[in-house]
């Protein structure tokens, strides 16, 4: 008789964004009240992600998964009173703090949305210069979904940015306490293709047609910094519209910063010309 053994349980990508929403509603409070310190520590990656998105006077910016907003509030003031910022999240609590600071910091230009982080496709098509994640993108169960919704978003030309954290190894602060309570509760870590806090810390592919637009900036090994842009609607780059997880045509086409630090890596991509 063959050895039985206990079939994996399956991902529920609606339980985990409903319990996702329910976190974020019971920790809005506090996070908000950490707004000071994650902008010195995540202020010098957070401003690197701005200039990789070209968030300038004027521009029309999306910040997804935009959380208390303090990013969103950096981008604002960039872009200036004739710009607009557009800050989603899934949780309407938090985004009520980030509206708030906003507003208190004189910066009308910045408008929230509950959103999803996979339905940025419901948005007006082409509406936005630049588009940007701050430690968002790693937690969607469905990246490449949320990949296209951004893309779709993006005005031919626009750029989008994101910063996710880099591996377990360079992250101690965050992956030993999260170590020991899933060894405690017996829990198992995410599995490949999951969301979770290290699901993008490995280098992706970027298409050979798309080389990078400019050399990436040093980062602290904690973190890894994606950049790309919305590609022409040509056969040759209809693979690069569904996200960052293409297929490479030759070793070139992966970008790695290794030779400038050994823990942080980036991909960028040039803007078409339109």
């Amino acid at each position: 008789m063959p050895e039985m053994t206990d079939a994996p349980v399956a991902f529920d990508s609606e339980k985990f964004r409903q319990l996702t929403r329910a976190q974020w509603e019971a920790a809005a409070e506090a996070w908000d009240r950490w707004a000071p310190l994650l902008a010195r520590w995540l202020g010098p990656a957070t401003e690197a992600m701005l200039d990789m998105a070209a968030v300038g006077p004027g521009a029309r910016v999306l910040d997804v998964a935009a959380g208390a907003g303090e990013q969103t509030l950096a981008a604002a003031r960039r872009v200036g009173a004739k710009g607009y910022v557009l800050a989603t999240d899934i949780s309407p609590a938090i985004l009520r703090f980030a509206l708030r600071a906003a507003r208190q910091a004189g910066l009308t230009q910045v408008e929230t949305l509950e959103l999803d982080g996979e339905r940025h496709d419901t948005l007006p098509e082409a509406s936005f210069d630049a588009a940007i994640s701050r430690v968002g993108l790693i937690y969607f169960p469905d990246q490449q979904r949320a990949l296209a919704g951004i893309r779709r978003a993006l005005k031919r030309g626009g750029r989008f940015a994101a910063v996710v954290y880099s591996t377990p190894e360079k992250n101690p602060f965050f992956s030993q306490p999260v170590g020991i309570i899933r060894r405690r509760a017996q829990l198992p870590p995410p599995l490949p293709g999951q969301p979770g806090p290290f699901s993008l810390g490995h280098a992706l592919p970027v298409p050979a047609d798309l080389p990078p637009s400019r050399e990436p900036p040093r980062l602290s090994p904690s973190y890894r910094l994606l950049s790309a842009s919305a590609a022409g609607r040509t056969p040759r780059r209809r693979a690069a519209r569904r996200g960052l997880r293409t297929a490479p045509r030759s070793r070139r086409s992966t970008i790695r910063c290794s030779r400038r630090s050994s823990s942080m890596r980036a991909i960028a991509r040039k803007p078409s010309r339109a």
